[in-house]
């Protein structure tokens, strides 16, 4: 059956049965606002918009694959606060034609997505469109700690990573030459593998600085940079060409270093830290922190685009 067979309040009937709903939520969907507990008395909160032929095809992810997907993009931004998500909001505009089926899978996998971080769906909004959109909003609790900005990082400080990098991009690249093996690197673009974790844990370690690597690891430094007025050079040989992606860029003449460096989508945290810290279990080294301004390589400017960029 379609979405206008169904009707929009039909349609929101079917996605919301099939939600659960954590212990922060006090109010789910059904009113004209959902009721999600803070005792911290702040509120982490972060938006995205994911777009159909723009940020994702029908053709190469099923719709649950979508809905993980989304949830982890908006999940990625809380946790690189250092909070924990408690819940999502989710905006969805799609097509009148398109199956009631397609939307509820979508919906596990939001749901399904967030409950891995303790979070729930609690309420969103839906309409009629030609392109099939979705707009997801996270909230997050700080647990009484202060936030970790872009902003913190210091000369000294070491630069770590928490998750992988490269993995989504090379998959993106392999399906867009229209195969869909090695099956590592495409169901990395299908559906990310976030170290939700690893932000919080991070932020109770000391961390100065964090930020969510959703448009390539140089680009997203670049930001942490520019925030903190310091500079950030990058140890190339810290990062590992795993063999399913060194065949990967051998066939398809990437060099896979554009893909470590400067791919996104796997939604992996950057943290600064101080000089003496140990790094916490999830957390790797590789770079650091230095007066000045700009993201290096081994020294050196990177030869070639830094990362995503919508308008470019």
């Amino acid at each position: 059956m379609s979405v206008a067979g169904v009707g929009e309040f039909g349609l929101i009937d079917r996605v919301t049965a099939r939600l659960s709903y954590g212990s922060s939520v006090l109010l789910g969907p059904g009113d004209d606002g959902a009721v999600v507990a803070a005792p911290d008395a702040r509120v982490v909160a972060s938006t995205d918009v994911l777009v159909e032929g723009r940020h994702f095809r029908r053709d190469w992810s099923g719709a649950r694959e979508i809905g993980h997907r989304a949830a982890a993009a908006n999940l990625a931004d809380v946790v690189a606060m250092g909070a924990t998500p408690t819940a999502l909001l989710v905006a969805l505009c799609v097509p009148a034609g398109l199956s009631t089926g397609w939307v509820e899978e979508l919906a596990d996998g939001l749901g399904a997505e967030a409950a891995g971080v303790g979070a729930s769906v609690v309420g969103g909004d839906m309409s009629a469109s030609p392109t099939l959109t979705i707009a997801v909003t996270a909230l997050g609790d700080l647990a009484g700690r202060p936030p970790v900005t872009r902003a913190g990082a210091r000369p000294g400080d070491l630069v770590a990573l928490a998750g992988r990098t490269g993995y989504a991009a090379a998959g993106f690249t392999v399906l867009s030459r229209g195969f869909r093996t090695p099956r590592l690197l495409v169901e990395a673009y299908r559906r990310p593998e976030v170290p939700y974790s690893a932000g919080p844990l991070a932020a109770r370690l000391g961390a100065t600085a964090m930020i969510d690597v959703s448009d390539g690891l140089l680009a997203d430094l670049g930001h942490v940079a520019k925030a903190s007025g310091v500079a950030v050079d990058i140890d190339r040989d810290a990062f590992e060409v795993p063999p399913q992606m060194r065949d990967a860029a051998q066939a398809l003449g990437v060099d896979p270093y554009s893909w470590l460096l400067a791919g996104g989508d796997d939604h992996a945290l950057a943290a600064a830290f101080p000089p003496a810290t140990a790094l916490p279990e999830g957390w790797r080294a590789i770079g650091r922190v230095a007066e000045g301004s700009g993201v290096t390589v081994d020294g050196r400017p990177f030869d070639g685009p830094a990362g995503w960029d919508h308008f470019r």
